[in-house]
């Protein structure tokens, strides 16, 4: 099916909207935005002209479709929209889309801080965002130091009759039991979150006037106090760099390579340095630096916190429409500014040098890797470098939670958009060889009916047994050209001992323990592992924290609440007979019996 140009541009309209490329089976190849479709999706048909990757776009293209806007904010507005539920593959993407943390200080008699990441829905304030939760830890950690404010729960705090272990460290004042009067923590609050929005040099001031005061009234305690929090506060000042009009910002470098794309994010808050981000978005068909910074600023800022200005280092020619945009979101005015002077560009230096470190350090990465799958290729004898692996592994606790997990690599790294766990039900305690029977049955059963790639390789964390196990199931479901390998342990269980099970090989093969191939699967089967452990552990966890009443049609949160009251506890409805449960409120006599069979059955 060929795409026929001039019918469809004649029909398009002239106004501002959208356009999606259209590929095989309706798949959604690239999203973009114009303000004027007609002579956007023209400049597509140029005979010659075209980048590279444009030209790739355009003969996978089998369709296109439009949706006008009113305006060219709305038509920004829904291309974001598409483009995080599509993820089209010529589409700049972030592979990074998680929520930044914050600071947090919540609403409540003696605030709390801690570390919040997700929607901002809890009463409070928060301060942020910063690049990492370890930049938000240390944040916390020192507002503990130097201020003592609280970081517990509301629930420990209402429950505690003496003061705790952070209050002994002298982290905290123990307001829980009253040892500070409110007003005396809400000056604390206030002294902290004046550090926090960059007012540090008026702190500073203000202890220093305390201090001496406190002095003279010769309250040598409150003084020393006072002397140790303005230490530990110009320690700090020394260790950071301090803008000398402060305020919030983020400043953005962004490097297009043939290659890859790397993006740092400095994020300066109050006057202060809080840490630095790179990114890595997937690459699309804009060329250029503005080009690019134009389709990652609104994936990067629609629906977050954004500062009133952002710092880049090639200004995009839809700068009005993205400022317009991102005001209208935050209530304030936001401004795209060229860093050309002042702190404003030694923040721009620190940005692009970190981008390009990144950028060197990926190149090499790759490189790397991609020498370790020619190693894998020669190593085992394979006709061509396979482009697509992946390795299963099981991970149980005495066959309590049995979790199965496939992790994928290719040739950039882990595949994480990938990666599965499958849950596994009705098996023996501790039948491995069912269990990965139970697993890959899942995952190839999907392939065999069109969902998802083959592997290349399969790698089974085990031997013998396993790899007859996955080949009886690949054999089952007539999938061939998998190659089958099994990863053992040697006897001594070190890395470098691992014994390799081919199918179709009755010996094994061992590979030097330098061998940039065994790296490649020891990589692979250690992020299995990972994996798997972690999946096993958050299903028993849950399993371990989930009320067995769950599982009943007919009891929901309310009536499990009012049966728990009733008996005092689980442990009293699982010894009550049917005319028991009968007589609690709101239980049928066919409830009462299903509740009965689930602990007598």
């Amino acid at each position: 099916m060929t795409l026929d140009a001039k019918r469809l541009v004649v029909s398009l309209p002239g106004g501002p909207g959208v356009y999606r490329m259209l590929g095989a089976d309706a798949e959604v190849l690239y999203v973009g935005k114009a303000q004027n479709l007609k002579k956007r999706v023209q400049s597509y048909f140029r005979p010659r002209g075209l980048a590279p990757k444009v030209a790739a776009l355009m003969r996978q293209t089998v369709d296109l479709d439009t949706t006008r806007t009113r305006t060219e904010g709305e038509a920004l507005l829904l291309e974001h929209n598409l483009i995080k539920s599509h993820r089209p593959r010529f589409n700049i993407l972030l592979r990074d889309d998680k929520s930044y943390p914050y600071i947090f200080i919540s609403d409540h008699p003696y605030p709390r801080i801690a570390l919040y990441r997700g929607a901002r829905k809890d009463k409070g304030r928060y301060y942020g965002p910063y690049p990492s939760g370890a930049a938000v830890r240390d944040a916390v950690q020192l507002l503990q130091k130097v201020f003592r404010l609280r970081t517990c729960e509301d629930s420990v705090f209402r429950n505690r009759s003496r003061p705790c272990l952070q209050h002994q460290i002298g982290r905290c004042t123990a307001p829980c039991v009253a040892l500070i009067k409110p007003k005396a923590y809400a000056e604390d609050l206030r002294q902290a979150e004046l550090f926090l929005r960059g007012r540090a040099s008026n702190l500073l001031d203000e202890l220093t006037d305390a201090m001496e005061q406190a002095s003279q009234r010769q309250e040598y305690e409150t003084a020393a106090q006072m002397r140790d929090r303005v230490a530990a506060l110009r320690s700090v000042q020394e260790q950071q760099t301090i803008t000398t009009d402060g305020g919030d910002a983020d400043v953005i470098a962004l490097l297009h390579e043939p290659e890859a794309t790397g993006v740092a994010v400095v994020f300066v808050r109050g006057g202060r340095n809080l840490g630095s981000k790179v990114l890595h978005p997937r690459l699309s068909i804009e060329k250029g630096t503005a080009e690019a910074l134009s389709a990652f600023l609104p994936q990067y800022y629609l629906g977050q916190s954004i500062p009133p200005r952002i710092y880049l280092n090639a200004l995009p020619s839809d700068r009005n429409l993205l400022e317009q945009v991102f005001s209208d979101q935050t209530g304030t005015t936001v401004r795209l500014l060229a860093a050309r002077q002042g702190v404003a560009r030694r923040w721009m230096e620190m940005a692009l040098i970190n981008a390009r470190d990144a950028l060197r350090r990926r190149a090499s990465e790759r490189a790397s890797l991609e020498q370790r799958f020619e190693q894998l290729h020669l190593a085992l004898k394979l006709e061509a470098i396979p482009d697509r692996l992946e390795c299963f592994d099981i991970s149980h606790t005495f066959g309590e939670a049995t979790v199965a997990a496939c992790v994928v690599f290719d040739r950039n790294g882990p595949v994480k958009s990938d990666y599965r766990r499958y849950n596994l039900e009705g098996l023996n305690p501790g039948d491995d060889y069912g269990a990965m029977r139970q697993a890959l049955t899942r995952r190839f059963r999907r392939a065999v009916e069109g969902e998802g790639r083959l592997p290349d390789i399969l790698f089974i964390d085990g031997g013998k047994g396993q790899v007859a196990i996955a080949q009886s199931v690949l054999d089952e479901l007539g999938i061939t050209g998998v190659r089958l390998i099994g990863v053992a342990k040697g006897r001594a269980r070190k890395p470098g001992q691992e014994r390799l099970f081919l199918s179709g090989s009755k010996a094994a093969t061992i590979l030097a323990a330098d061998s940039p191939a065994l790296h490649l699967i020891q990589s692979i089967r250690d992020e299995a592992h990972r994996f798997a452990i972690r999946a096993h552990r958050a299903r028993r966890a849950k399993a371990r924290t989930t009320s067995p009443l769950e599982g009943i049609p007919g009891i929901g949160p309310r009536r499990r609440g009012q049966l728990l009251r009733h008996f005092g506890g689980l442990h009293g409805v699982s010894r009550a007979s049917v005319d028991d449960l009968v007589r609690a409120p709101g239980v049928s006599r066919a409830i009462a019996q299903r509740i009965y069979d689930l602990f007598h059955d």
